[in-house]
């Protein structure tokens, strides 16, 4: 059957990726993911943080990793939708 087919297939692509449990983000993470959703760059990110921009570029390299996220909107809307962040 078609359907019995096509049903696993399309719950999968419509399952939100959920990080997995040792990759929770940090706090100083999840600042930064607040930030990088109100459209701030590398270095207000890190002039607000008081942190260096190679910090800031760390973290959203690890960001980028715990959330399997390619880009800055796709890490940002992630954060959203799996409750880590509002904005």
């Amino acid at each position: 059957d078609v359907l019995e087919t096509l049903m696993p297939a399309v719950a999968s692509a419509l399952r939100v990726r959920d990080p997995l449990p040792n990759q929770v983000l940090t706090p100083g993470e999840i600042e930064v993911l607040r930030m990088l959703g109100e459209g701030l760059g590398n270095k207000m990110v890190a002039d607000r943080l008081g942190i260096s921009e190679h910090t800031v570029k760390f973290h959203i390299s690890s960001i980028f990793t715990k959330l399997d996220a390619s880009t800055r909107t796709e890490a940002v809307t992630l954060g959203i939708r799996q409750g880590i962040i509002t904005v």
